[in-house]
């Protein structure tokens, strides 16, 4: 059974960092660029970061470029997000995914995990 796990969020003030992780079962990462994505209460999922199969290739989308950065460690099956300088517009249920497209995670294959919350707030 394909499966992915988000975890590493939580609560944390404005300026601090968090790490997210997100592990996969049922198939093997390193095939498939993966993309993290946020979706923010009553607006749409978004992408944030994007690292191809290799992990030689990442994106970003502007509001957390210099600010998050992603990996991955194909060994664990595990792809990471670095979190820093959290803002209270960073609040959201972060999800990852494998994408077909290793230039930016522009498609997805619709497998989602339960997703992690983050909240950043005084």
């Amino acid at each position: 059974q394909l499966q992915l796990v988000e975890s590493g969020g939580g609560l944390v003030q404005p300026g601090g960092s968090l790490r997210l992780s997100c592990a996969a079962s049922g198939f093997a990462l390193d095939y498939y660029a993966i993309g993290w994505f946020r979706q923010a209460p009553g607006k749409e999922r978004e992408g944030v970061s994007c690292i191809s199969g290799s992990g030689g290739r990442t994106k970003y989308a502007d509001s957390v470029k210099g600010r998050f950065t992603m990996s991955r460690d194909n060994a664990k099956n595990t792809v990471y997000l670095q979190m820093n300088s959290l803002k209270p517009e960073d609040t959201a249920v972060y999800y990852c995914a494998p994408s077909p497209d290793g230039n930016g995670c522009s498609k997805t294959f619709g497998i989602w995990g339960q997703g992690t919350q983050v909240t950043v707030s005084s």
